[in-house]
């Protein structure tokens, strides 16, 4: 082994250290940015390695060389650009996005190799190798389509809603017997092209009809699992190309991918094999309607919301999407304030999907310097709402609406935030329109709600501005 490459390998075990040491960071709010930024610089010394062990080895043609930096250029820009231009309430199609780019990269590795290992007439490219080809191809292709798709849900471009093919438990057997055999007779070793073009069309169109039948509401947990997918993936492509940074850095992803797949599933109440099979989301009440809600809306002015919460003892605010989409985290931290300083407790009670992804809403929060110690999960803020005088809804639809106690709806058996249970509740929103799940939600008929209609940020500086004109006087 040349000296270049043990240096090489010593830099990928460092990239590697740095990974880890920046997923464990990520484990808190206030650690998450310093554990990014480790795995940056974990990201870049492994760049930097493999353009030092490509210079050493040669046989890089100045055509390669050409590709490899018009590729570094283009992706460079168009990742700065993506990180610096998309909104927060777009993270969940970037990070789907990136999903598939991922999958369809660790992919094509597998096809490249597979092929280069073809024109040398190989007869056989051996068992060990073969399995990770047939399953990086098979992992990565499913990755690739399945995320565009869900990308495409999250953006509005397709359709939220469950969108059942006609025959497709049919056609998902059919393909997933293909896929199977597929890889099956890869798994021997044999070199066979078409073999792998077969495998590599059927795990495609797989993709599509994994996330199709799946609605809008359950779509991060979705993206959390192709997550798990191109981690997966990219580790099946280290040991094609004998990677040992692909190979940890993919086990990372595809470690940690799992878990939160898991944690998401347990917070919604879904089970992961029906995520695998397609029917996620749909469950066995999908025919059931959930029907229209019937009663009366009770509305309220900013003045009328400023002396409930003014004059109230405990305030709790529940921020939900809508919160996320108006960018209305200032407003919400200045209205905070202003209640602190007349001596109210203050507290945010956070679902762990609230908005679109799990620490969406931590992190809206943080960003305007709301204390970690205010911020409650689902089971602590629970206990709470009891003894709340007014919980204060901003956007939020689906992990509050108390249908999700009654069987024979969409959301049957969610965990939500007892908003309900509080004595008051206010809900700014911009009408009376439905969640993902696309069910109306009885909390805003309950007798002790009120809804106050208006975009959140707008919303909330309005009813600030109420509640300052209270101090004034």
């Amino acid at each position: 082994m040349s000296t270049i490459q043990t240096i090489v390998d010593l830099i990928y075990l460092l990239a590697a250290a740095l990974f880890v040491m920046g997923l464990h960071l990520m484990n808190s709010p206030a650690t998450a940015r310093k554990g990014s930024q480790f795995s940056v610089v974990g990201m870049v010394l492994a760049i930097c390695a493999t353009l030092a062990y490509l210079i050493d080895a040669g046989g890089v043609t100045t055509t390669g060389w050409v590709v490899l930096s018009v590729g570094f250029a283009i992706g460079t820009l168009v990742g700065l650009r993506s990180a610096d231009k998309v909104k927060m309430t777009d993270i969940p199609q970037l990070v789907s996005i990136f999903n598939a780019v991922g999958g369809g990269a660790a992919a094509l590795v597998a096809l490249t190799d597979f092929v280069h290992d073809k024109n040398l007439h190989v007869a056989a490219i051996g068992p060990t190798p073969a399995v990770a080809t047939a399953l990086d191809v098979l992992i990565g292709a499913v990755t690739f389509t399945g995320s565009i798709i869900a990308a495409g849900k999250l953006q509005g471009l397709i359709s939220g809603s469950p969108i059942i093919i006609p025959g497709s438990k049919i056609i998902n057997t059919i393909l997933t017997v293909v896929g199977v055999g597929s890889a099956a007779f890869l798994f021997t070793g044999a070199v066979n092209t078409n073999v792998l073009i077969l495998l590599l069309v059927a795990a495609l169109l797989f993709g599509i009809t994994l996330v199709l039948p799946i609605g809008g509401a359950d779509m991060p947990v979705v993206i959390s699992l192709l997550n798990a997918f191109t981690g997966t993936a990219v580790a099946m492509a280290g040991f094609v190309i004998d990677s040992s940074a692909l190979i940890i850095a993919g086990a990372l992803v595809g470690a940690s991918g799992t878990i939160l797949t898991k944690l998401m599933a347990d917070a919604m109440n879904r089970s992961i094999p029906n995520i695998m099979i397609g029917g996620f989301g749909q469950g066995d009440t999908a025919a059931v309607a959930a029907g229209a809600v019937s009663g009366n809306i009770k509305q309220l002015s900013a003045d009328d919301a400023a002396i409930q919460l003014s004059y109230a003892q405990k305030v709790i605010f529940v921020p939900g999407y809508g919160l996320a989409a108006a960018q209305a985290q200032r407003e919400l931290k200045d209205l905070s304030q202003l209640l602190e300083d007349r001596g109210v407790e203050v507290l945010f009670a956070i679902h762990p999907v609230a908005g679109r992804m799990p620490g969406h809403m931590n992190v809206l929060l943080a960003e305007v310097d709301v204390p970690y110690t205010q911020l409650y999960e689902m089971e602590a803020a629970n206990l709470e709402f009891p003894t709340a005088d007014v919980a204060l809804v901003i956007g939020a639809n689906d992990v509050i609406n108390p249908a999700a106690r009654r069987p024979g709806n969409a959301i049957s058996g969610m965990p939500i935030l007892d908003v309900d249970k509080a004595k008051n509740v206010i809900v700014i929103k911009r009408s009376m329109g439905q969640g993902y799940a696309g069910i109306d939600n009885e909390l805003y008929l309950d007798e002790k709600t009120s809804m106050f209609f208006a975009d959140g940020k707008k919303g909330l500086a309005s009813i600030s501005a109420a509640v300052r004109e209270l101090v004034t006087d």
